[in-house]
């Protein structure tokens, strides 16, 4: 039994371009909104009644919302740059890593997020166990179960 696909390495590319550029599509939306709310909490009143912890943790959330958005937008990017120069193949696999980059950052920018959102709304001492679980949840969707898929299901 044949498995894979008949296409040429250019074929490929222009194929998993444009599975990427959807993927990528989903990631920037959620990066750019999220990134757009946090650029706007330092000119609100509450940013000055922020302890020193919470100020840092939003810099901290800020800056790596930057990266990931910047990461994000890479790949759209790196393909109009190099359009038209046979480097297809190479650009996806280029473009595939920034991608996993910035999904990376993108948790780390979420997890910052929801840690300076718990710590303003409640001081209960459950909120890093809280964060935890979410990253857990986050790492489950996002690595675990498509490594495992990946593992499970692709042939040696």
């Amino acid at each position: 039994m044949r498995r894979g696909r008949n296409e040429t390495e250019e074929e490929r590319a222009d194929r998993m371009w444009q599975e990427l550029i959807q993927e990528v599509r989903v990631a920037q939306m959620g990066v750019q909104i999220l990134f757009g709310f946090l650029l706007t909490v330092v000119f609100t009143e509450k940013y000055a009644d922020l302890s020193d912890t919470d100020q840092t943790i939003y810099l901290v959330t800020v800056v790596l919302g930057a990266c990931a958005t910047g990461a994000l937008i890479g790949p759209v990017a790196l393909h109009r740059i190099v359009a038209g120069r046979r480097v297809k193949p190479q650009a996806v696999r280029l473009a595939s890593r920034l991608t996993l980059f910035g999904l990376v950052l993108l948790l780390a920018t979420t997890t910052a997020s929801l840690l300076l959102i718990l710590r303003v709304a409640t001081h209960d001492g459950f909120v890093p166990y809280l964060v935890a679980g979410v990253v857990g949840w986050y790492l489950l969707c996002w690595f675990v179960l498509p490594l495992w898929t990946r593992h499970r299901h692709t042939a040696r």
